[in-house]
């Protein structure tokens, strides 16, 4: 079985940014200062008494440049973490899944981390941060993940070969593993710095992966527990 922490094979997903024309560019900033924007207002006044015509104020912007980019605030306020499960998706399509299939799961995740644009943890924070106080937010968050698992179990069973032995229910329980650790691994990171210092040293990017990648370390081992 290969090491999780090894450097991701196969093909490379593309980043849409780097190859857009400069209207799409424009778009991606705007939605990037909506996001921003929404991030600041809902920490600093709160998710429900920030209104949406006060969002697309600041932003300068009208309510269908917002619903253009995203459905809701819900939406908006997710958006970090939207960003790295669609990325994940994508890895994960192209991805070449010879082998052991948690070993792809993981590296899958390794890479969508690297993925991410210039200071996403920061913002990965504050959004986190916010739904963990934001019963709203938690619900959306947890509805997402359960669709980010349905697409991925579908896509992982639909390519995977005949004689690989792994059908939905396997598929399913690895992928679920893998979420666990990947909640531990957030843990221990976002706990490395104070509360009010989101992008402070210790929570950077690589931190990040080292956490997930320890997480990822200790599976076998509790494997065998399982069964002990």
């Amino acid at each position: 079985m290969t090491s999780a922490a090894a450097t991701p094979t196969g093909p490379t997903p593309p980043n849409p940014a780097r190859q857009l024309p400069l209207r799409e560019r424009k778009k991606l900033r705007t939605r990037q200062a909506l996001v921003d924007t929404a991030l600041r207002l809902f920490t600093e006044q709160g998710f429900a008494e920030t209104t949406l015509d006060q969002l697309v104020d600041e932003v300068e912007v009208s309510k269908r440049t917002f619903f253009r980019a995203f459905s809701s605030k819900e939406d908006v306020a997710l958006a970090p973490e939207k960003e790295l499960w669609d990325t994940y998706r994508r890895r994960i399509e192209a991805a070449s899944l010879a082998g052991p299939l948690l070993d792809a799961y993981q590296d899958a995740l390794i890479a969508a981390i690297a993925d991410m644009s210039d200071g996403w943890e920061g913002r990965f924070l504050i959004s986190r941060a916010l739904a963990d106080r934001t019963p709203a937010l938690t619900a959306h968050s947890l509805q997402h993940c359960a669709e980010v698992t349905d697409a991925v179990v579908r896509t992982v069973v639909t390519r995977l070969p005949a004689d690989s032995g792994i059908d939905e229910l396997p598929a399913r329980l690895l992928l679920e593993l893998m979420v666990a650790a990947w909640r531990s691994a957030l843990r221990e990171w976002s706990a490395t710095a104070d509360d009010a210092a989101p992008t402070a040293a210790g929570r950077d990017r690589e931190a990040l992966r080292a956490s997930v990648r320890a997480a990822f370390a200790a599976l076998p081992d509790v494997a065998t527990l399982v069964r002990a």
